[in-house]
């Protein structure tokens, strides 16, 4: 398992990786944690991301099972997490620290 927090504005974001299953938690949930399709999508960046979604009535809902087969074709924990951090990151998010199964973190 694996957690980095993320710092955006004033906001903390939990991301937990357990295997193929992703959590978020943010400062707005309290301690509540909750998978892609909990989660508002930036039309904008989805329409980036995959521009042929632009047009389509049930973008929100492609982009999610977009997301998760791609998180499936990924082999192990270290590439869910670098794909995660790359995303995050390009979207203005930074990296605070990530911890291993519990071990103490690695502040970025």
């Amino acid at each position: 398992m694996i957690e980095l927090l993320f710092e955006f504005g004033g906001d903390i974001i939990l991301v937990v990786i357990n295997g193929k299953n992703i959590k978020f938690g943010h400062t707005g949930y309290g301690a509540q944690l909750v998978d892609i399709s909990g989660l508002r999508l930036d039309y904008a960046g989805v329409c980036r991301t995959f521009p042929d979604l632009e047009n389509s009535p049930n973008w929100e809902v492609e982009a999610v099972e977009r997301f998760k087969e791609h998180i499936n074709s990924l082999n192990t924990e270290d590439d869910v997490c670098n794909y995660i951090i790359e995303e995050l990151e390009g979207c203005g998010y930074k990296i605070k620290s990530k911890r291993r199964d519990g071990y103490r973190p690695i502040q970025f």
